[in-house]
């Protein structure tokens, strides 16, 4: 390697900055040589007379592109990584500060047991945290490509070093800590597998899988008017229908979502069609698709965290609707409590079911009120020795089961461990976790 000068390497370092006159001379070689890194390393040989003939020796070009591929695609996640811990921080505060709040629970969106507003919320809160976790994973085993070769057999950098292995090893070894990596990809051909692309994006689009629940439920709760996504003093809902609070900001999180879903299918088909070392039919879609699947992702979860910091709950139309349903959900309560106090089992579960078919009758044919209730305390031949208990039987604190006690040990054992240990990530982000 006596062929390179130290004067041809301290040349190159001083040239740390890229200027619109560099970029425009490097589009004129590319139209010229319609090659894109060798417009650029005829470029930099311009501003580096000396080291020019030395400048890409023994690379390739998938050197220069997959190795940046691999270090944009490793701060992307680190990015992303700093958003989810915010996500986690919001939403964990929101579940913790609604634990209590029962509301109905839905299966099937019918009306079910009653969960709790905060123990609903810890159903997204777990979702991204597994996101975290996933893109952790990726960031933790993301290899560079290093100093492969044209055909990955480093035969380049092998006659450059007059056959001296272990000289080739450092080399690569050196490169690769250099970009950040502990580590490069054990072999590749040309370029390295694509199968990592589809790996990192997959991780990254599960963000958009949660972020789409997310805000189809909001989006549900927003027309039982239980919960708002945030709305401005002087936002429009509609030009037509100024009442209206269109869920904008949680359908633009589906609709950005969808998209960054229906990439990574391109991902698994460019690995798929790789033939042998390499062939360029990956080059487009892919400086397309990892920069769309990047940028969409960190804008999903920009509106994520604006939705989630700015959550309007309303209890009492919430108290409403569960107390519509309530009379049913807690007619096994009344069986028993009676039944305790001498009744006929079966003679009263005839009894309230009979009442349950009118009064649902009453609630679907004639729009009123669900009287249940009323029609239990009229009853006084069955349901007399219990009447003084029934107010406390409806209270839906007695039907959220462990719903409060949940989001506190969830939160405890498996969201506060994640977020202490990214402590410092939060504090160069300067957002809170205390509730």
């Amino acid at each position: 390697m006596s062929q390179i000068t130290q004067d041809q390497i301290s040349e190159m370092k001083k040239f740390e900055r890229v200027t619109a006159e560099d970029i425009e001379r490097a589009e004129a070689y590319e139209k010229k040589f319609r090659h894109d890194v060798m417009s650029h390393v005829h470029s930099f040989g311009d501003c580096c007379p000396l080291a020019k003939p030395i400048i890409h020796l023994g690379a390739t070009s998938c050197y220069v592109g997959d190795n940046t591929d691999l270090i944009q695609m490793k701060q992307g996640m680190q990015l992303l990584q700093k958003k989810l811990l915010k996500t986690l921080s919001l939403l964990r505060k929101f579940s913790l500060e609604n634990r209590e709040l029962a509301t109905l629970g839905f299966t099937h969106y019918q009306a079910a047991q009653l969960t709790t507003v905060g123990k609903r919320a810890c159903l997204w809160l777990q979702d991204f945290l597994y996101d975290f976790e996933a893109i952790t994973y990726q960031l933790d085993r993301l290899p560079a490509r290093g100093e492969r070769g044209t055909t990955g057999t480093q035969a380049s950098f092998l006659e450059l070093f007059n056959g001296d292995h272990e000289k080739v090893k450092q080399l690569n070894r050196l490169i690769t800590e250099k970009m950040g990596f502990e580590r490069s990809v054990g072999v590749s051909g040309q370029t390295y597998t694509r199968k990592i692309d589809y790996q990192v994006c997959s991780a990254v689009s599960q963000i958009s899988h949660s972020a789409h629940k997310m805000a189809c439920d909001i989006r549900l709760l927003m027309n039982l008017k239980e919960i708002d996504e945030p709305f401005e003093r002087n936002q429009i809902g509609s030009s037509a229908m100024a009442y209206k609070r269109n869920p904008m900001r949680c359908e633009r999180i589906c609709s950005l979502s969808r998209f960054v879903i229906s990439l990574v299918d391109n991902t698994a088909h460019t690995h798929a069609n790789q033939w042998f070392e390499r062939t360029l039919d990956d080059s487009a879609n892919r400086r397309l698709t990892l920069a769309q699947i990047f940028l969409c992702t960190d804008g999903i979860l920009n509106v994520v965290n604006n939705v989630i910091d700015g959550l309007v709950v309303w209890p009492k139309v919430i108290h409403r609707h569960v107390m519509e349903e309530m009379p049913f959900m807690a007619t096994e309560n009344i069986l028993m409590a009676c039944v305790k106090a001498g009744g006929d089992r079966q003679e009263l579960h005839e009894v309230i079911r009979q009442m349950s078919m009118e009064a649902a009758k009453g609630v679907k044919e004639e729009g009123k009120s669900n009287d249940l209730l009323d029609r239990i305390r009229d009853d006084k031949e069955h349901f007399a020795p219990i009447l003084d208990q029934l107010d406390s039987m409806v209270d839906p604190a007695k039907f959220v089961g462990r719903s409060p006690q949940q989001v506190v040990e969830f939160i405890e054992e498996e969201v506060d461990p994640v977020l202490e240990k990214y402590q410092s990530i939060i504090d160069q982000n300067s957002f809170q976790l205390s509730v």
